[in-house]
């Protein structure tokens, strides 16, 4: 499959729909104009890869909406260089933007076939994290930590405290928290044990789940 000048031109106005619902940071937008989002989707859903929609990938999790992957993203306000820790790298879609703006992502997953399959397909589009890593999310990357920002992909029934732990001074967490549907939250960490807090509206995602083995 290729990424053709068609498939730009849906990307550009993609990126009009999610910055008329709000979305300002012009690394963000510019990374949703790049990432062809139709060669991380099963072949039945390339044609609404540019819908902003979430579609389903493979072991039951999905590919997020544009809008919400633009949203998350834009919270963490990443510089060139910072160190980002994904939790639940899923398709690779979100890592995708986030190597494109620049950081250096850590990125965990727990499906197994999942990671096999995305590990193995980031590199063929030029998208390197800095680790991949099988396992469970809610234990962070303690070897790897302090991070400038964790972005958590799933719904979490509550905030990982190792998760907070691994946050630099100044780092931030983006978490969305609760079962049915989630609050999007913003943990911002002023000090060793000092986190200010920002709830940011509803969202559903599939649940963040423990690792099985």
């Amino acid at each position: 499959m290729k990424d053709t000048h068609k498939h730009q031109g849906l990307r550009n106005q993609l990126v009009k729909i999610i910055s008329e619902k709000g979305i300002t940071d012009k690394n963000v937008l510019n990374a949703i104009a790049a990432v062809p989002r139709h060669l991380f989707m099963d072949s039945g859903f390339v044609d609404f890869a540019y819908q902003d929609k979430a579609f389903p990938i493979a072991a039951d999790q999905t590919i997020s909406q544009p809008y919400t992957v633009a949203f998350q993203t834009q919270l963490l306000a990443i510089k060139p260089n910072q160190k980002i820790l994904e939790i639940g790298t899923g398709s690779g879609y979100q890592t995708a933007v986030l190597i494109e703006i620049g950081a250096k992502v850590y990125t965990i997953e727990r499906q197994l076939e999942l990671f096999k399959k995305t590990k193995f397909f980031l590199p063929k589009l030029h998208y390197k994290p800095k680790k991949m890593v099988f396992g469970d999310g809610y234990k962070g990357l303690p070897e790897e930590a302090p991070f400038d920002g964790i972005i958590v992909t799933a719904g979490a029934p509550i905030v990982p405290n190792a998760l907070l732990a691994q946050l630099k001074i100044g780092g931030k967490l983006v978490i969305p928290i609760g079962d049915e549907v989630q609050i999007m939250t913003l943990f911002v960490r002023n000090s060793e044990k000092d986190f200010e807090k920002h709830e940011l509206g509803e969202f559903r995602f599939v649940p963040m789940l423990k690792e099985k083995n």
